[in-house]
């Protein structure tokens, strides 16, 4: 019952916010658009915001079911794309409402949790520490969060199938490369050390 109520109160806050500016939806407008009282708002979620980082947790969890992997990271980020895509007046509202920050921290987990997977599937069997691992994962964390922004901040005209297949050229290889240099680089200065 409860996932029902939060998808119910999403699928109103993303209904309202047709109509008008995220800056102007109320918790009641909310609550009457779904049919429910607003104590029953607050009893699952603090506020607007809440239920905002609920909405894009859930679409996030969704678009990138089971594509955490080397093989399929490139269909995860262009299914990242299209849920963007198909939540366009949420996103461009929030985006625009709230501030480029929570979009922007939104993205960095769901994307930082597609290409750790990637990253620690690509280093099994290598001797690179977690830091490194992790430093590689936000490198293209924010490589990949730069184009999305870009691409939502220029009304998201471009085709996201034209810009995940660019970046495929671009990371092809280059994530075990890297993870390769890091191992690499660790075992010259241990040599080096004794």
């Amino acid at each position: 019952m409860s996932q029902t109520t939060k998808r119910a109160l999403e699928a109103s806050l993303k209904n309202l916010l047709l109509k008008k500016p995220l800056d102007k939806i109320t918790i009641s407008d909310i609550a009457e658009d779904c049919g429910i009282n607003r104590m029953t708002f607050y009893y699952h979620f603090r506020d607007i915001y809440d239920l905002i980082e609920w909405s894009c947790v859930e679409d996030a969890s969704r678009a990138l079911d089971g594509k955490k992997t080397y093989d399929t990271w490139q269909q995860g980020f262009l299914q990242i794309f299209q849920a963007v895509e198909e939540n366009r007046p949420f996103i461009l509202n929030v985006y625009h409402s709230v501030s480029r920050e929570q979009i922007e921290l939104y993205l960095y987990r769901l994307t930082y949790d597609l290409l750790i997977g990637v990253v620690e599937e690509r280093a099994v069997g290598m001797q690179v520490r977690e830091e490194d691992k992790k430093f590689i994962a936000d490198f293209y964390k924010f490589a990949f969060v730069g184009l999305m922004l870009d691409w939502i901040k220029n009304g998201m005209k471009e085709e996201p199938e034209k810009i995940v297949e660019r970046l495929s050229v671009l990371i092809q290889g280059d994530i075990t490369r890297a993870l390769n240099k890091f191992r690499t680089d660790r075992i010259r200065r241990k040599e080096e050390s004794t």
